[in-house]
């Protein structure tokens, strides 16, 4: 069996998320071919875009949004993603037992729930009109009284498919969005089948070469290893002596292969879809990566792995992107970081009357 070195499992996930070249695609082929993107606030998909797509402008995801090629809806992992349409429809069923089974983090506040009564009552109430996820809660707080308001707005959330409403905003979402019936909003009707199979490989061509138990931390599907052998595969073998899977002539490139400066967003789903993450990112940064509290900060990558933190902020007209390095940075990289930098801050403040990248310290 074939030995993948670590860095040549980084540059195949590298290049498959266009993390090694910027590659002149539509978005809403982008955002298929990545298998979605966690979109827990709606910025971090378009700047996630616009480190992968050559000459990405944000009007060209605002108009998939609006004509409803691209939506955001509840999805992997029961968070929140920027999905195709297509996906969504073909993959929501199959998603469903993990967005049913997340009802279980509800304990004590679950008392009453009557999960089928409160998913009739909450399809009824979003059939006349979108609504916020505060609205809806108190509408079935009316007609389940007993029962904790958060488990039936987080029951609805998990088990009813809907997606959010888009606004004449920046972004296409405002802080507290409308939901709407997917099926009514795509004007199509959700797969009725599961397709877990067809889940793996589509998986694999976007952050393989991976393991069963990748598969499962990214889609929140468990006993992935059946799934895994009903499709036809590559295997290799990492430094560990772990086999990893692959879809046939899927892109592995040497492991020498550059790999340029690069800003992810918060939340990133190249950091969050591998049961072990030292492809991209080293044990001892985690830490300062993945607080507590459940974020995952803004990260920028040197010759394919995560090598700081990165933040922006706007005042008196200044943009200012501040970078956090985990350790010395070459000269040749701190040029290449304030030109990536700089182009990042134009994107993000277009408006802005100058522009500054600097590090923390």
């Amino acid at each position: 069996m074939v030995v993948m070195s670590g860095r040549a499992v980084n540059r195949a996930t590298s290049a498959r998320q266009l993390l090694l070249e910027r590659e002149a695609v539509p978005a809403v082929e982008v955002v298929a071919r990545l298998g979605g993107m966690q979109g827990q606030e709606p910025k971090h998909p378009y700047v996630g875009l616009w480190s992968r797509v050559d000459g990405f402008e944000e009007a060209e995801l605002d108009r998939a949004v609006s004509g409803r090629d691209v939506v955001r809806a509840t999805y992997l992992r029961g968070t929140l993603h920027l999905v195709t349409a297509a996906d969504y429809l073909r993959f929501r069923v199959t998603l469903a037992p993990v967005l049913e089974a997340g009802l279980k983090v509800l304990g004590e506040r679950a008392a009453g729930l009557e999960p089928d009564k409160v998913v009739a009552a909450a399809e009824k109430l979003l059939a006349k009109e979108p609504l916020t996820f505060t609205e809806v809660r108190d509408a079935l707080q009316q007609q389940f009284p007993e029962v904790n308001e958060r488990a039936l707005g987080f029951c609805t959330r998990m088990m009813v498919p809907l997606v959010m409403h888009p606004a004449d905003v920046r972004w296409s979402w405002t802080a507290n969005s409308k939901f709407t019936p997917a099926e009514e909003w795509i004007g199509k009707k959700l797969h009725k089948t599961a397709e877990p199979g067809e889940l793996v490989t589509r998986y694999l061509a976007a952050f393989g070469p991976a393991t069963p138990a990748d598969f499962q931390t990214w889609s929140g599907l468990q006993k992935a290893k059946p799934l895994f052998d009903q499709v036809e595969l590559e295997t290799f073998q990492d430094e560990n002596g772990k086999t990893l899977y692959d879809v046939p002539d899927a892109p592995r490139p040497d492991a020498d292969t550059p790999a340029p400066v690069r800003f992810l967003p918060e939340f990133d789903n190249v950091l969050l879809s591998h049961a072990k993450r030292e492809r991209i990112i080293a044990d001892e940064h985690k830490p300062a990566v993945f607080t507590k509290n459940l974020r995952v900060k803004a990260t920028y990558t040197v010759d394919g792995f995560v090598a700081g933190l990165w933040t922006s902020d706007l005042k008196r007209g200044v943009a200012t992107l501040t970078l956090t390095p985990f350790g010395k940075t070459l000269k040749k990289t701190q040029a290449e970081l304030a030109r990536e930098g700089s182009a990042l801050l134009r994107f993000l403040e277009p408006n802005a009357k100058s522009y500054a990248v600097v590090t923390a310290g």
